[in-house]
């Protein structure tokens, strides 16, 4: 299992720039780096990068998409990865939206949490295909799969894996058969508390297991100008502000009215309107933004012990600069 503490998603450049800035994280002494995944970049090959690149750091992906692959290829990426990183990947697995599954992968994007709860077990059969073909008709997947010669043992059977989840339902699913949660960046230490490890526990409950844990993104704009760092946070909590399924998040920490101006303003193409619509006390309920020892200051504050793994995520759209900000910014507090 990768090590708790403050670790580091990596969102910007090429894999070239992913696998820098997964050795930078090793040096500071990061716990673990994270890829992401979007139309434009993939998780595992970045993955493989960072792999590259680092000894010892844990390696996990925030998220890959779980249904843009069918379960024996995202089975057999995940395997040889872990090979690959010397038995360092946590394998992160998001839906992302109905929309984003119907129009990016071409599937009906219906019944995500109960496909996600059949796909899981069915990856850890999938990695033990050394042990008994598998034979698998379900729900949403049918699987086939007699080995016409003896397959690789894997380094590891038991690679971790969570679920990205939002709503209460998919974080359900993440509590009956993942390792862990991956927290969304506008998650609140009160959505945390009163949404998100209640339903983690009905899930568990329901598996017979458990509570897991949650590694959960918290967005992080450092810089030494301070009104720069939150304008940029600010940008980041309006666009991700602007998907109607993470309204739920916005209902428990009061900031519907600000939503409902961010997504005004997103259908006019008011770009500057929806960050202007991002006020103080929202930027600092959900996000850590200001100068060094500011965020610094506002963790030990407000996210310190909320996530078993906080995942930093600096503005992707500040490339190389921000990553390095925020490692400076938590380079000698990130084993805490």
């Amino acid at each position: 299992m990768v090590a708790s503490g403050i670790s580091l998603v990596a969102s910007y450049g090429g894999p070239a720039e992913l696998g820098e800035a997964a050795q930078l994280a090793e040096q500071a002494g990061f716990a673990s780096v994270w890829s992401t995944e979007f139309y434009d970049r993939s998780a595992t090959v970045a993955l493989a990068a960072m792999a590259q690149t680092t000894t010892k750091i844990g390696l996990g992906s925030a998220i890959a998409y779980a249904f843009g692959r069918t379960p024996l290829v995202l089975a057999a990426e995940t395997r040889d990865l872990d090979e690959l990183s010397g038995g360092r990947i946590t394998i992160g697995l998001g839906t992302g939206t109905r929309r984003m599954q119907q129009d990016w992968h071409g599937l009906d994007g219906e019944h995500p949490a109960s496909r996600m709860e059949e796909l899981v077990p069915l990856l850890r059969r999938l990695w033990r295909l050394h042990e008994v073909p598998i034979e698998h008709e379900g729900r949403f997947y049918r699987l086939h799969v007699k080995p016409t010669a003896p397959p690789r043992h894997p380094l590891r059977p038991d690679i971790p894996i969570y679920i990205a989840g939002v709503n209460a339902r998919m974080i359900e699913a993440a509590g009956a058969v993942a390792d862990g949660l991956i927290g969304h960046p506008l998650f609140t230490p009160e959505y945390v508390s009163e949404v998100a490890r209640p339903a983690l526990g009905r899930g568990a409950q329901r598996g017979g297991r458990d509570r897991p844990p949650i590694a959960g993104y918290v967005t992080c704009s450092v810089n030494e100008d301070r009104d720069a760092a939150r304008r940029d946070a600010a940008a980041i909590i309006a666009f991700n502000s602007t998907v109607k399924t993470y309204r739920a998040t916005h209902r428990v920490g009061g900031f519907e009215r600000q939503a409902e101006e961010i997504r005004a303003a997103w259908n006019r193409g008011d770009f500057g309107g929806m960050a202007a619509a991002v006020n103080d006390e929202m930027i600092d309920a959900i996000a850590l933004a200001g100068s060094p020892d500011e965020v610094r200051a506002r963790f030990a504050e407000r996210w310190h012990g909320v996530y078993e793994r906080t995942l930093l995520w600096p503005p992707a759209f500040r490339g190389r600069e921000a990553a390095l900000a925020a490692i400076d910014a938590f380079a000698e507090h990130s084993a805490t």
